[in-house]
C-alpha cells in the first residue's frame, strides 16, 4: 500500500481550491474526482518545499502518484490540462488564508512565553 505524507496545510489549500474553482464553474459528476485530485495536486505543488518543476521529467512522476491515487482513472494529460484550467480560472491566485493559517496564529497567541508562565 501506498501512502501520501503531506502536511496539514496542504489539505486545507486543496479545500479552499476546490471550493473556489466549484463556484464558478459547473463540473460534470464524473470530473469531480478529477477536479479534487488536481486541486491536491496544486496545493501540494504550492506548499511542498522541493516540488519540482513542471517542465521536468521528476514532476512527471508527481503527477504519475496523483494519476495512481485516483486508480489511474484519469491520465497524467488530463490532470495537468485540469490543472491549468483551474489555476487559469483562478487567476494563479492561490494565496489566501486557510483555517489552518487561523488556527496557528490563535495557538501561537494562547500559548505562554516562558517569562509569563514564571512570573
Amino acid at each position: 500500500m501506498t501512502a501520501f505524507y503531506l502536511c496539514q496545510k496542504i489539505f486545507y489549500l486543496t479545500i479552499n481550491i476546490l471550493d473556489r474553482y466549484l463556484s464558478v464553474e459547473m463540473v460534470p459528476s464524473r470530473e469531480l474526482r478529477l477536479v479534487g485530485i488536481t486541486a491536491m495536486f496544486i496545493a501540494s505543488k504550492y506548499e511542498e518545499i522541493f516540488a519540482p518543476s513542471s517542465k521536468t521529467p521528476q514532476n512527471h512522476l508527481q503527477v504519475d502518484k496523483f494519476a495512481y491515487i485516483s486508480d489511474w482513472s484519469y491520465s497524467i494529460e488530463q490532470i495537468l490540462v485540469m490543472e491549468n484550467s483551474i489555476l487559469d480560472r483562478r487567476e494563479w491566485y492561490l494565496t489566501v488564508p486557510t483555517p489552518y493559517v487561523f488556527l496557528a496564529c490563535f495557538i501561537k497567541a494562547s500559548t505562554p512565553d516562558e517569562q509569563e508562565i514564571f512570573t
